[in-house]
């Protein structure tokens, strides 16, 4: 097969260094790729949202399966102008991706459905919003409706705070002008993943993540810092629960709806003393979770990706080594705020010399045969060990082998499961 991803992160680098392991893979191509993607594909240098090109290229290069990593091509209907072109594609319809495209329509769902979650309002004005958090208990979770690159979010601890998250959605900050309210569920929180065929669920391994930008988390919201899997708070009696309660009457309230979902479903999960409950889905791959899940996959991506789409995943098994992967993310200085770009980075090829080490690609670019930095979050240095002790310290192990003065990085990922 001539297989193209789409998108240009660690998520993709991930899929890729997955993907081209596969005996069904004869050409890998990645649109736009990364210096590091350049190693296991062909990168090409067209955007992630830019449609028209994607289907020049899919049909002047003659793409048998299109694999979409990143939301806003599938929200914007990347996979629905391949099917209309005959180009088979894994992820949902934009239909189906409003899931993570629009709060209010996951809300209302859930609400429809019964499927645990957090209380909420939707404002499409900021004075009814306003007037809302004057009168509610702290803390409050304040979301943009649409997709905002995980920064339309915020958790308020005063109204002071909720006001200023407020103004900030209807002052056009994030691109949309519509909101919701939450309560702020508490407990511990998961990541769920399950291949979706429309009809069936096949759940794949369990990871946790850490948002925070600094040691603790503490500080500002990020993509995504760090991950380990499995998550030991996910149990199978939490596991089962969760497709009881939550994946399963989602997929059949869509497809009630008319919009059967297909693709990758990513559940955040707060593990509240009630029980799971949904905090939000997205629908792809988690990153930097996509990359934790690679390492640990013992069978070949590509037949379930396939599967997925072909509505046969009640055929498909898949097997994972059982031991733990761990990921931390080191990103530029100034990260999540502003930062530099063009920084060299060296010492790659000896933290890859370590055994089971992958260094994936988030935000580089090769020029004049240097690697340099060329986004906020750079580099997964993912690790794969018979624990999570062992993992952390294979991950750090590699990490103090890349000289990259201009890059940080959090020192204590996976101290949750430690």
């Amino acid at each position: 097969m001539k297989i193209l991803v789409i998108g240009s992160g660690g998520r993709e680098h991930a899929l890729c260094w997955a993907i081209s392991a596969s005996p069904l893979c004869d050409k890998l191509y990645c649109a736009p790729g990364n210096a590091g993607i350049a190693r296991v594909a062909d990168c090409v240098d067209v955007a992630a949202t830019d449609l028209p090109r994607i289907l020049d290229f899919c049909l002047s290069t003659q793409i048998d399966f299109v694999v979409v990593g990143p939301e806003d091509p599938l929200c914007a209907g990347l996979v629905d102008q391949l099917a209309e072109a005959g180009i088979k594609a894994f992820g949902p319809s934009a239909a189906a991706a409003q899931l993570e495209g629009s709060k209010r329509f996951t809300k209302e769902l859930c609400q429809e459905a019964r499927i645990p979650t957090a209380r909420f309002q939707a404002f499409t004005e900021a004075a009814p919003a306003l007037d809302y958090v004057a009168s509610h208990p702290y803390p409050l979770v304040v979301k943009a409706d649409g997709l905002a690159a995980g920064k339309g979010v915020t958790i308020a601890e005063t109204q002071e705070q909720a006001e200023t998250a407020i103004k900030d959605v209807f002052d056009g900050r994030f691109g949309v002008a519509e909101l919701v309210i939450e309560e702020c569920l508490v407990g511990e929180e998961a990541s769920f993943f399950a291949l979706v065929d429309g009809d069936h669920v096949l759940p794949l391994a369990s990871a946790q993540d850490h948002k925070r930008v600094g040691d603790g988390d503490t500080g500002p919201n990020t993509g995504g810092m760090g991950a380990y899997s499995p998550a030991p708070v996910m149990t199978e009696e939490t596991t089962a629960r969760v497709m009881a309660d939550i994946i399963e009457p989602t997929v059949a309230a869509l497809k009630a709806r008319g919009i059967p979902y297909r693709g990758v479903l990513y559940a955040g999960l707060m593990l509240t003393d009630d029980g799971p409950k949904l905090i939000e889905y997205n629908v792809r791959f988690g990153d930097p979770e996509c990359q934790v899940l690679m390492m640990r996959l013992m069978s070949d991506l590509l037949p379930a990706l396939v599967a997925t789409c072909d509505g046969v995943l009640d055929h498909v098994d898949l097997r994972w080594f059982d031991k733990t992967a761990m990921t931390v993310v080191m990103a530029t200085e100034g990260y999540p705020g502003s930062y530099p770009k063009g920084t060299e980075i060296k010492g790659l090829d000896a933290a890859m010399a370590l055994d089971d080490v992958e260094v994936f690609h988030a935000g580089t670019i090769q020029r004049d045969g240097k690697i340099l930095s060329n986004g906020g979050r750079v580099l997964n240095i993912t690790a794969l060990g018979g624990n999570v002790a062992d993992a952390r310290d294979r991950a750090y192990a590699a990490i103090e082998r890349i000289e990259w003065p201009e890059g940080f990085y959090r020192r204590d990922i996976g101290w949750r499961a430690l």
